[in-house]
């Protein structure tokens, strides 16, 4: 075959690879080949069909998700339990991270819309791989660190913009 023809297919292959995957989610974006390799050995492939629950408010967490295929909408219930749409996820989003490092309860549902494939990455996983790998797994907490810290920013401007507009109101 043709060096070029096979530098193409190469690629193409590549960018459907599951490590390939992982490093484009936020979380992962600074971990390099063998740090991604050691993250594909920890994660979970699952596939839902339309209207499947991936957890349920209130259950205890255990771990996060990545979408790969397919979109999830994430709801939760106020004191009259009617249920509000948080958000809609698609391919390349990802959920959950907060309970990857402590056993908290959900805050949300989360339902497949249609077809989905989800990566999950759960918390005794993680913890299992630090006694093997603690520098890779250093660094995966420091972006998911960073993730989450990034996302309680732009929260806590909203949380201020609302407050703020709130204040003009009154």
């Amino acid at each position: 075959m043709n060096p070029f023809w096979s530098n193409i297919f190469r690629k193409a292959a590549e960018a459907e690879s599951l490590p390939y995957f992982l490093g484009t989610i936020p979380i992962f974006a600074e971990l390099n080949k063998k740090d991604l390799a050691l993250i594909e050995s920890l994660v979970h492939v699952r596939h839902y069909t339309a209207g499947e629950t991936v957890f349920t408010e209130g259950d205890v967490g255990s771990g996060m998700y990545m979408i790969r295929s397919g979109r999830v909408v994430i709801t939760c219930r106020d004191s009259r339990q009617r249920e509000h749409e948080l958000a809609q996820l698609g391919p390349g989003d990802f959920f959950g991270e907060t309970t990857l490092t402590a056993p908290k309860p959900r805050t949300a549902t989360a339902r497949t819309v249609g077809a989905t494939e989800l990566i999950g990455l759960f918390r005794a996983d993680l913890l299992d791989a630090t006694q093997k790998n603690p520098a890779a797994c250093a660094r995966l907490l420091l972006g998911l660190s960073r993730t989450v810290s990034e996302r309680l920013q732009v929260a806590s401007q909203q949380l201020l913009q609302q407050q703020l507009g709130d204040d003009d109101r009154s």
